[in-house]
C-alpha cells in the first residue's frame, strides 16, 4: 500500500514539474515573439522611392529628361512620355547661325541643346531594359554621376548635364534617385547618341 502511494506521488510530482516547465516555456515564447519586429532596420522600400521622388523633383530632372510639349500657357512637360528623353521619332538639326555671344540653344521638346559639345540628347531615365536605364545598378549609377562618364565608365556626359552639382550628393540620396527612377513604368525610346560639333544632323 505504501509502495502505491510511493508511485503515485513521484507520477503527480513529475507532471506538476512538467507543467511548471512548459508554462515557464510560454512566456518565453511570446517574449521572443515580440523583440522580433524590433530587429528590422532597413528602410522600406516605398519610402526610398519617396525620398527618391522629391529628389528628382527638387533636382529638376524633368526639365530636361521629360519632353516638353505646347500647352495653353506655353510649352509644359508631356506627363505621358515621363523622364524618358529625347524622342526617338523627333529629328533634330544644328543652327544654320549661332546668335552672337549665345552658347547653348534648347530644342523645342527641350531635351536637345545645341552648344560647344555638339548637340546632346536627354537620356531615357525610364526602366526600359533596351533603351532606357533598366539594367542599371547602384553602383553603376553612382559611378555615373561621380565621373560624369556615360554608364559609369565610356564617353564623358556632356556638360549640359550639371553631374558637377549632382555628384555632391551622398550615396543613399543616388540610390534613393534610382530606386524611384526604377519604379516608374518603363518606356521604350531610343534616344541618339552625342552629335559632336562636326555632325551634320541627328540621324
Amino acid at each position: 500500500m505504501r509502495a502505491k502511494r510511493i508511485g503515485w506521488l513521484a507520477l503527480a510530482t513529475t507532471v506538476t514539474v512538467c507543467s511548471m516547465w512548459i508554462a515557464g516555456c510560454q512566456p518565453q515564447q511570446k517574449t521572443a515573439q515580440k523583440e522580433q519586429p524590433a530587429q528590422a532596420t532597413t528602410a522600406a522600400p516605398q519610402d526610398l522611392i519617396q525620398r527618391g521622388k522629391y529628389l528628382v523633383t527638387v533636382a529638376a530632372c524633368g526639365e530636361c529628361h521629360t519632353p516638353h510639349k505646347m500647352g495653353p500657357n506655353g510649352p509644359e512637360p508631356d506627363e505621358t512620355r515621363l523622364l524618358s528623353g529625347h524622342p526617338q521619332d523627333e529629328k533634330v538639326t544644328p543652327p544654320a547661325n549661332t546668335p552672337q555671344n549665345w552658347t547653348i540653344m534648347a530644342w523645342r521638346t527641350n531635351t536637345a541643346f545645341f552648344g560647344p559639345w555638339g548637340i546632346a540628347f536627354a537620356a531615357n531615365l525610364t526602366p526600359d531594359e533596351e533603351t532606357g536605364i533598366g539594367i542599371w545598378d547602384e553602383q553603376m549609377f553612382i559611378n555615373a554621376i561621380r565621373s560624369g562618364k556615360h554608364w559609369g565608365a565610356g564617353r564623358d556626359i556632356a556638360r549640359i548635364m550639371p553631374w558637377h552639382q549632382y555628384a555632391q550628393m551622398t550615396d543613399d540620396d543616388l540610390k534613393a534617385i534610382l530606386a524611384y527612377l526604377k519604379s516608374l513604368p518603363p518606356i521604350k525610346n531610343e534616344v541618339p547618341e552625342l552629335i559632336p560639333p562636326s555632325g551634320k544632323n541627328a540621324q
